[in-house]
């Protein structure tokens, strides 16, 4: 009888031995599965939202387009539709406005369009601020912002991240004692948005990242950082 319950024991210590075993196996096999499926989801979903949000984007311009053309020129009266066709109508109807720009003729009626918006109360205020907004952030004859640096705000101890536009001048320069720099504080996640802050210069540390890396890494919350060098 005992005999029988020694090997009765053996038995449950041998088949609880070989079931934590194979738990063991299948508990690291689902480990494995479970960071490639994480990985995966790294590798494809930056690409597949940045193709989504393209393609609504172009279909979004597809739309607006459609919606202004001439009813026999619409893309719907088409045998077959091509993508992407009103982004090249919107993009050549732009490249035409800015050539007519340019010129004399474009110049004035250009003038005279900001002389009639400028007389509107409140249409002024926010032509004013987009049009300062897009020159600042597109133009491509001036750069917007000189360096990127860090600086101690709003107290000691937490810093963030400027970009320097400038140095001080005029009445402001004449009314601070030391040489201090124009730096733009940009909000997460919209960088157009945010406050001036006028700051001593040997109490900004500058860095080795560029504007566009900086305003990439701001964009992310921090997720994007800058290429090492």
């Amino acid at each position: 009888m005992t005999r029988n319950r020694i090997v009765k024991k053996r038995a449950k210590n041998i088949k609880r031995i070989r079931l934590a075993k194979e738990k063991a196996v299948f508990m690291k096999l689902g480990g494995k599965l479970r960071a490639y499926l994480f990985t995966g989801i790294l590798v494809t979903a930056p690409v597949a939202i940045t193709l989504y949000l393209a393609i609504k984007f172009v279909l979004w311009i597809d739309f607006l387009v459609n919606k202004v053309m001439p009813p026999q020129y619409k893309f719907d009266n088409m045998p077959y539709t091509i993508p992407g066709l009103g982004l090249l109508i919107a993009v050549a109807v732009l490249i035409f406005i800015g050539m007519f720009a340019a010129g004399f003729l474009g110049r004035f009626f250009l003038k005279l369009g900001e002389w009639i918006v400028y007389k509107l109360p409140l249409v002024s205020s926010v032509y004013s601020v987009l049009k300062q907004v897009f020159e600042t952030f597109f133009s491509s004859k001036t750069q917007a912002f000189s360096k990127v640096v860090m600086l101690e705000y709003p107290r000691k101890g937490i810093w963030i991240l400027g970009f320097v536009s400038s140095e001080l001048q005029g009445e402001l320069k004449a009314k601070t004692p030391k040489h201090m720099l124009n730096v733009f504080i940009p909000t997460t996640p919209n960088p157009t948005s945010g406050f001036l802050v006028f700051v001593p210069k040997e109490d900004c540390i500058e860095l080795d990242m560029t504007v566009e890396q900086g305003l990439k890494f701001v964009i992310s919350g921090g997720l994007v950082e800058p290429d090492k060098k």
